[in-house]
């Protein structure tokens, strides 16, 4: 059990510190990811209003296939929703994670719907 609460301590730390670098604008909101083992959700946040623009999940949906593939639909859809808001350009918060696999399978299908970061 020491080894758990030391990773989740671990993710805590490095999730802290990129946020505390991190600060979506009216002009840039913030693109926030979570991934669990099941699903992959993201929004778009301005956070000085405090105000959700647009958001995407894979809960309750009816996505198939690996958790790469999930991601890769979710980039697309929350492309396509920050267009409908009039966003363009966005920060990219990864919540501590690294950049690699699901995370950047959802960036990549991002950039290619035009949402620039």
């Amino acid at each position: 059990m020491n080894e758990l609460k030391k990773k989740l301590q671990n993710h805590g730390l490095r999730k802290n510190r990129v946020r505390a670098k991190v600060i979506g604008t009216t002009k840039r909101p913030r693109l926030t990811v979570s991934i669990s083992n099941l699903h992959i959700s993201a929004q778009i946040i301005d956070d000085s209003k405090a105000q959700t623009l647009a958001s995407a999940t894979t809960v309750g949906s009816k996505a198939t296939g690996t958790m790469t593939e999930k991601a890769a639909v979710i980039g697309e859809q929350i492309a396509k929703k920050a267009a409908k808001a009039n966003v363009t350009s966005v920060v990219f918060d990864r919540n501590g994670r690294s950049y690699a696999g699901r995370l950047k399978a959802l960036a990549d299908a991002a950039r290619k719907q035009g949402l620039e970061f």
